[in-house]
């Protein structure tokens, strides 16, 4: 690709991103569709275009854009794990769980163990089996040796799956031999086992224990509030409103920090401050998987503007709030 196309699949691919930020889908649509036009051999416009299909809720035009993105990258980790996740959104667990159980290989392959760990940690939740049971104590092993806190973290996630009984479905020891599993069971090729496939959700771990709230004086955080939007100074303005949401949030007001934090896009609306105090407001109302989009779409315009520090509390902030969701790793990588 000559450097004139190049241009263009960057900028095409950089409004999409920023539209998909602030929730004008379909204009992300046409940007990723623009980005594909002139860079047909790239999987990236299709994962994009994929994701915000799931958004809108299109979950099989969502499924036939990450096909088309593995056709042209089978191994490409955004668009397997975004495939998982839109077939658990459209209660297909034992297919979402085959998505997985090849992300986990990439991922072992690549030598990031604990994601590896985590990934197969999720496809065992979501349909039990011998084999995935067998392959998730395998990489345990590998990730005992491994450094870091992120390698202990993924082992003590593993090890509570798999010192758990394995559910057998009632009735299960009474089923007839012939003619096929049972409904809502499905056997794992080749196997000859039985296996019952979970709930559709069962990957998303529930809304943290709240933190014990801290006293706010609301007319006070009002009046800041008022005088950061009228201040003229867009960067102090923005300052000011990530620390008013966030002491709002702390308060136990979700509602309202998720405002004063919306208020401020208009702003700066590339700001990473106030992106990732959505997140954490995401995160903190049991919205998993919008934060860990929108950590992706800020991922993808990091790599555009090639800017190393706002990539490094990119990876912080998927490490400390959303360490279960396997599409995040390439922020760190």
């Amino acid at each position: 690709m000559t450097d004139a196309p190049y241009e263009r699949y960057k900028e095409a691919l950089r409004l999409g991103h920023v539209a998909a930020l602030h929730g004008r889908l379909d204009e992300a649509l046409v940007a990723y569709a623009d980005a594909a036009e002139v860079a047909p051999d790239r999987a990236l416009p299709l994962t994009s275009r994929a994701t915000v299909l799931v958004r809108l809720g299109r979950l099989d035009d969502a499924l036939d854009a990450y096909g088309g993105a593995l056709g042209l990258a089978p191994r490409d980790e955004s668009a397997l794990g975004g495939r998982a996740d839109a077939l658990i959104r459209a209660g297909r667990p034992a297919e979402a769980a085959g998505a997985l159980d090849l992300l986990a290989e990439v991922q072992a392959v690549g030598g990031r163990l604990p994601d590896a760990c985590d990934t197969a940690r999720r496809a065992l939740e979501l349909a039990e089996s011998r084999a995935r049971r067998r392959h998730l104590a395998d990489l345990t092993e590998l990730v005992r040796d491994a450094p870091g806190g992120a390698a202990e973290a993924a082992l003590a996630r593993a090890l509570r799956v798999l010192e758990e009984p394995v559910q057998v479905l009632p009735g299960l020891a009474d089923a007839p031999a012939a003619g096929g599993p049972p409904p809502g069971e499905t056997a794992e090729d080749g196997a000859g086992e039985v296996v019952a496939e979970g709930p559709a959700g069962a990957a998303a771990p529930g809304r943290a224990t709240p933190p014990e709230l801290v006293p706010i004086d609301i007319a006070a955080v009002s009046v800041r509030l008022e005088a950061a939007m009228g201040s003229g100074d867009p960067a102090s303005a923005v300052r000011a409103i990530v620390a008013v949401s966030r002491e709002l949030a702390a308060a136990g007001l979700d509602e309202a920090a998720l405002d004063a934090a919306d208020s401020a896009l208009g702003l700066a609306p590339d700001d990473p401050d106030l992106h990732l105090v959505l997140v954490e407001l995401y995160v903190a109302r049991g919205w998993r998987s919008l934060a860990g989009d929108k950590l992706l779409l800020l991922g993808r315009l990091v790599e555009l503007s090639g800017d190393a520090a706002v990539r490094d509390r990119l990876c912080a902030a998927a490490i400390r709030l959303l360490p279960d969701d396997s599409r995040l790793a390439g922020l760190c990588a």
